[in-house]
């Protein structure tokens, strides 16, 4: 693999969502799988519900981090309109993973704009592969809601060739230890469910 064939994925969602661990995982996995990784994390107002995006490239070497409009082989959204609106960041033949969760941006809050409908029809429309995922309800299952991004993050794996165990183990090393076990739990319900 060298760096024109490089890998990119981008994951994107809204603060408090646990973007931010998930592209931990994905880094630290792809460094002990022996690739070389680079990671940018772009924060917008992540304390207050605002837009966060961390681009991952990994190959054999990776020149720089960042992920340009229409080269992302893989799109990891959080949330329905963060993944509509980083859509144009995919390349032709990639995949949105996306979870169903609607989190109102600012200006719905304040009632000055509506919640756009039917994001994944809309997205579905323009010929896009993409994997709807009711991440929450997984994490309920596995028995802590705040375990979405990890639920995610299994659907992911079905799509990156690495062995399931070498990502049990990165979820093991990454995340506190005293939330291993949901975590797991977690990653299992979303990679056996899609």
């Amino acid at each position: 693999m060298n760096n024109t064939d490089c890998k990119s994925i981008m994951i994107v969602g809204v603060g408090g969502q646990g973007t931010l661990l998930a592209s931990r995982i994905l880094g630290n996995l792809l460094l002990s799988e022996g690739y070389d990784v680079k990671v940018s994390e772009v924060h917008g107002m992540s304390q207050r519900g605002g837009s966060v995006v961390t681009y991952v490239k990994y190959g054999t070497c990776v020149d720089s981090p960042i992920i340009d409009k229409g080269e992302a082989d893989l799109i990891l959204a959080f949330e329905e309109l963060e993944a509509y609106r980083y859509l144009p960041y995919l390349k032709k033949g990639g995949t949105i993973i996306c979870n169903t969760q609607n989190i109102d941006p600012m200006p719905v809050i304040i009632g000055a704009k509506e919640y756009p409908a039917d994001i994944i029809k809309k997205i579905k429309a323009k010929n896009v592969d993409i994997v709807p995922v009711d991440a929450a309800g997984l994490a309920m299952e596995a028995g802590n809601i705040r375990t979405a991004n990890v639920a995610l993050i299994g659907v992911l794996s079905m799509r990156v060739d690495i062995p399931e165990q070498s990502w049990l183990d990165t979820i093991k090393s990454t995340v506190p230890q005293k939330a291993v076990d949901v975590n797991v739990k977690a990653f299992k319900l979303g990679r056996n469910n899609h």
